[in-house]
């Protein structure tokens, strides 16, 4: 797979409760490459769960799109085969990351660090379906004394991913601690004239912290989490200081501005309640670090209407 593909090598990573359309359409308007959706149970699409379809939901143009599934082993991929077919995704990723306990006990999520033999088993599932290339997001591996993260990416390699994205924590450290950043290096070394994608995850907050991951480590490219939340400029930041060699921050007009578009997108997809109260989250992280923002918060946190919350952004300029 040709890094074209996925459209460059700034991606807004998997973020369950927050990578809906609304947030990726706006990080792509921003410069965000190409998205990745919230995780998908790959048992919820075999059932043709709605909340499932639901995540997998494109916004208006949104032409390259990542669907992320997560299951404990090849069966349920198997079983949803058909109906995620149906959404074209551009990539099909495979969670082998997420911590949450909820999802780990089922065997999903990073329980399959424990089990590298599965993710290679559920890889050679989609790839006797299809032709549409296969990624993988992993961790370091089930704690300190398991590190088996080259391991693991041999395994899915050899079965047929096409890209490979570490978050260099393990399982244990949750998203406490910092990530291993030689341990981007070593999986650069790793797969050198290999032709897989390699992208990395974890503590990237600033331009400098991707541009650091690409020059240093080697790798084709970024998946930025945590540090897009409430700051989707980061995407267009990060590309104008490799172009460049400096960026401009957004100015307090330009951030409310966009977190106003972002609340209005998701009204408009989700209707009034639910999407005021889904952008309450947002609106937090948009506005953190503005004088005057305590009191705005206060107020975002009672507001239940797009007139409400609007009147309450209106006055932090």
């Amino acid at each position: 797979m040709d890094i074209k593909t996925i459209g460059g090598p700034f991606i807004l990573a998997p973020l369950a409760g927050y990578t809906d359309k609304a947030f990726r359409e706006i990080a792509r308007g921003l410069g965000a490459d190409t998205a990745v959706s919230e995780m998908v149970s790959a048992e919820g699409l075999a059932r043709n769960g709605e909340k499932t379809k639901a995540l997998l939901e494109r916004f208006p143009g949104e032409d390259r799109f990542i669907i992320q599934l997560f299951g404990p082993s090849d069966d349920p991929v198997r079983r949803a085969m058909d109906n995620l077919l149906g959404y074209n995704p551009t990539v099909i990723d495979i969670n082998c990351g997420c911590p949450v306990p909820k999802v780990v006990k089922t065997g999903a999520g990073s329980a399959l660090m424990k089990n590298p033999q599965m993710i290679g088993r559920i890889i050679k599932t989609i790839k006797e379906r299809t032709d549409i290339p296969v990624s993988v997001k992993f961790r370091l591996g089930w704690d300190s004394d398991s590190i088996n993260f080259l391991e693991f990416a041999d395994i899915a390699a050899e079965a047929g991913a096409e890209m490979l994205t570490l978050h260099a924590r393990t399982r244990a450290q949750g998203y406490s601690g910092t990530a291993d950043r030689k341990a981007f290096s070593m999986l650069s070394e790793h797969f050198k004239g290999s032709g897989i994608l390699l992208f990395g995850s974890g503590d990237v907050f600033t331009p400098e912290d991707a541009m650091a991951l690409i020059n240093d480590s080697g790798l084709s490219g970024v998946m930025f989490a945590r540090g897009a939340i409430g700051n989707p400029f980061i995407f267009r930041e990060t590309k104008e200081l490799i172009e460049k060699g400096c960026y401009s921050l957004p100015s307090t007009e330009e951030k409310i501005s966009v977190a106003l578009k972002h609340l209005r997108l998701m009204v408009s997809y989700y209707g009034e309640n639910t999407g005021c109260r889904e952008m309450r989250k947002h609106l937090m992280a948009y506005i953190k670090g503005i004088p005057g923002s305590s009191r705005v918060k206060n107020e975002i946190g009672q507001a239940v209407t797009l007139e409400e919350m609007t009147k309450a952004l209106s006055t932090i300029l």
